[in-house]
């Protein structure tokens, strides 16, 4: 069976290390084919690689840097379908959901492609007598990204991008369970004409991120994925003294208002906590409503909405389903542990997936939508991010009362108010503690040339990803002060300088 190894220096190579882990077809539970898991000497040649091809990279023009990074978006285009199935095959997502993954990613290209503008310092003339002071954005050195499994295009895209077109090299670590997409981006990148070394891909595991971050000549690190392991990054990081941007889990909360509309709430809600099986960092997977009555209707409307949808394999196209496998089989069993406890703790389950099985995938990592309703705050389902097709109906007595409910969750990653009152929805947007907040919009991802990011434990360090933040991240500020002199100074001068 095949091993999927690692990318250095342009070229696909074997590991150093004997460590492989399977790659199976969530939809049928079959293997398909293995991938390696690096070890520290491997962790070093990648290192290696970017670390030498960085001086020259950096050197390039941004013009030139930029350009390569819009032939990448050409040949990602041109390969669009066939990246969606490899997506697909190893994640399991629907091959429509693939493809606006693979878009959403692309946006973030063409913000990157139009970096040369933001790379662009500030200057101040005449801060004192003949003495001028201008900023430089320069760049990092070898950085690193370590990239969940749930999109395995679209977040990887997030970070390598920018960092290339600010100046620096790259070493992408994806997820072990999906690997296969962000080598395939590696061949894409040495097309366009990336050189040797400036782009390069590391399989492994947390034994493999830890030999990175410690390594001295990596700059900073980007990451995406659960909170502890995004806690420990971001500690591991920080003892070293470099940057890191950690995203953490979340608990998207849905504000439901008594005036919204209910069809309106019903089809979001469908998309947000059902979509990609719920495997989304900004899945919807409480909705909160202001009002028992508002709660009965909408638990009575999503009931039949639920009853209409359609799972199966991802790569089924005729028809398509709305929704496929989850990844793993130890996953799928992670998520049918939180519908028991939600169960034993007292939820009324509306809507089971857990029996769900798949004709002719009987073997796939198939649950079916399921919904509770009355979850209270003290369940397990409703602290904790299942990461799943789960969705909890939470019953507040007033707008106040559900605010703080949304507040007093510990991840603040993204949140939605549903509702056709200005003022309340422009009351929410100031008080709620989140990072992202939609306003009749259930999933609010900013587009590229905004930046994504979390509150709470949802982000570990100051800087959200791509957009401005990223372009901050992935560059050092520079403050020059210079005076030209038309002939020599005399004296030495021993108190602090004021510019006059």
């Amino acid at each position: 069976m095949e091993v999927r190894g690692h990318y250095l220096n342009n070229s696909a190579v074997a590991g150093t290390s004997a460590r492989v882990a399977a790659l199976f077809d969530p939809a049928t539970g079959a293997q398909h084919a293995s991938v390696a898991l690096a070890d520290a000497a491997d962790a070093a040649r990648a290192v290696h690689a970017a670390a030498q091809a960085w001086p020259a990279w950096a050197a390039l023009t941004p013009l030139a840097r930029a350009r390569i990074l819009f032939r990448f978006r050409e040949l990602m285009l041109a390969h669009l379908d066939e990246l969606a199935g490899i997506i697909s095959l190893e994640h399991g997502k629907v091959f429509a959901d693939a493809r606006a993954e693979i878009q959403r990613g692309l946006e973030v290209v063409e913000f990157a492609c139009g970096i040369p503008h933001l790379l662009k310092g500030e200057h101040s003339l005449g801060v004192g007598s003949n003495i001028d002071s201008y900023t430089l954005h320069q760049s990092l050195g070898v950085c690193v990204g370590i990239s969940p499994f749930n999109f395995p295009v679209m977040v990887p895209l997030w970070m390598f991008p920018i960092a290339l077109a600010c100046g620096n090299t790259f070493i992408m670590k994806p997820s072990e369970l999906d690997p296969s997409a962000s080598l395939f981006m590696a061949d894409l990148l040495r097309q366009a004409g990336a050189p040797p070394g400036v782009f390069n891909v590391l399989n492994g595991d947390r034994a493999t991120v830890e030999a990175l971050i410690a390594d001295t000549r990596v700059q900073a690190v980007s990451f995406v994925g659960s909170t502890p392991v995004a806690e420990s990054v971001y500690r591991l990081a920080a003892q070293r003294g470099i940057r890191a941007q950690a995203l953490g889990g979340a608990k998207n909360h849905l504000l439901v208002m008594p005036d919204a509309d209910l069809a309106q709430v019903t089809t979001a809600l469908l998309g947000a906590a059902y979509g990609s099986a719920g495997e989304r960092c900004m899945a919807i997977s409480v909705a909160v409503c202001v009002d028992d009555a508002s709660a009965d209707a909408l638990v009575q409307s999503l009931r039949k909405g639920i009853a209409a949808l359609t799972v199966g394999p991802g790569m089924q196209q005729q028809p398509e389903p709305q929704m496929g496998p989850l990844v793993s089989q130890a996953h799928a069993a992670k998520v049918r542990a939180y519908i028991d406890g939600g169960v034993d703790d007292g939820a009324t389950l509306v809507c089971d997936g857990r029996g769900f099985v798949c004709k002719g995938h009987e073997h796939g990592y198939f649950i079916g939508p399921t919904l509770f309703d009355h979850v209270t705050p003290g369940m397990r389902i409703y602290r904790e991010e299942i990461f799943g097709p789960v969705l909890c109906i939470v019953r507040a007595r007033n707008y106040d009362d559900a605010l703080a409910l949304i507040n007093a969750h510990e991840f603040g990653n993204g949140t939605a108010i549903f509702t056709r009152n200005g003022r309340a929805a422009r009351r929410f947007c100031e008080a709620v503690q989140a990072g992202m907040v939609g306003v009749n919009v259930p999933i609010p991802v900013p587009m590229a040339f905004h930046s994504f990011g979390g509150w709470k434990r949802s982000l570990f360090g100051p800087l959200h990803m791509h957009g401005p933040e990223g372009v901050r991240f992935f560059t050092r500020l520079k403050t020059i002060t210079a005076r030209w002199h038309e002939s020599e100074a005399g004296g030495a001068g021993f108190a602090m300088p004021v510019l006059k």
